[in-house]
């Protein structure tokens, strides 16, 4: 018979069940955002990690003195960009911030005041981070999203030139804006900002249940196998005669 020790099958498999039943719940739409809009339990727990890392995410402010060495620094680059089709609303993104720029089938030169293009840049990404794509889309008349895409296209292979012309801080900086200011804007658009010491409470009941519920599965599968005779047990030692 495959059940060698009744006792601990049948509490490993209690033990399984309710881990299944939780687990059914958790992807049930049993919860709610600040909005009204359903949700499961593992899109709330997301949802609150996403809005715990947002709150702790705000670097704009540091991106910004660290704007000030680039004031009146000129550049000339020229790269080519992974995803041609981004190439015209980046141009118009460089142009609009004051600076020369042209597409050649997806090769982007700009020339211009590098400080003022990462400022606007610094700024429409605060516009974003504050969920405000409003803003950022009358501005350009397209989605504000596309917009931060197509920049970051463009900002992203210019840190190479930029260290091959020798201009090492200025792709310090410039890797420093689209970490801290245009990837958070970007990635963390339409997620509200919570702080972690306002929700220590819902934080510590989250990572505990985490722990026991990660726990329990181990000890019901444990269970089962001691059940059905695959326990560990110590090997015995051998006597020599």
């Amino acid at each position: 018979m495959l059940i060698h020790e009744k006792k601990p099958f049948i509490k490993g498999s209690l033990m399984l069940l309710s881990f299944l039943v939780i687990f059914f719940f958790l992807l049930s739409p049993i919860f709610h955002d600040e909005h009204g809009r359903p949700l499961t339990g593992l899109q709330f727990a997301d949802n609150v990690f996403n809005e715990l890392s947002k709150g702790s995410s705000n670097f704009i402010p540091v991106v910004r003195e660290q704007l000030k060495s680039l004031e009146g620094k000129t550049v000339d680059v020229t790269v080519k960009l992974k995803k041609a089709d981004k190439a015209d609303l980046a141009c118009k993104f460089i142009q609009m911030a004051g600076l020369e720029a042209t597409n050649d089938k997806g090769q982007v030169t700009y020339k211009g005041d590098l400080g003022r293009l990462l400022a606007q840049v610094v700024d429409d990404s605060e516009h974003l981070y504050k969920n405000d794509d409003k803003s950022v889309a009358d501005r350009y008349g397209v989605p504000a999203l596309q917009v931060t895409t197509a920049i970051w296209h463009v900002l992203t292979p210019s840190i190479k030139e930029l260290q091959k012309k020798g201009m090492i801080a200025e792709a310090k900086v410039l890797d420093q804006v689209i970490r801290r200011a245009l990837e958070p804007g970007h990635n963390f658009f339409g997620v509200e900002p919570v702080n972690v010491k306002d929700h220590v409470l819902l934080l510590a009941c989250m990572l505990i249940f985490y722990i026991i519920y990660t726990l329990w599965y181990g000890f019901s599968i444990f269970e089962l196998f001691e059940g059905i005779g695959l326990a560990m047990t110590k090997s015995k030692v051998k006597q020599e005669s």
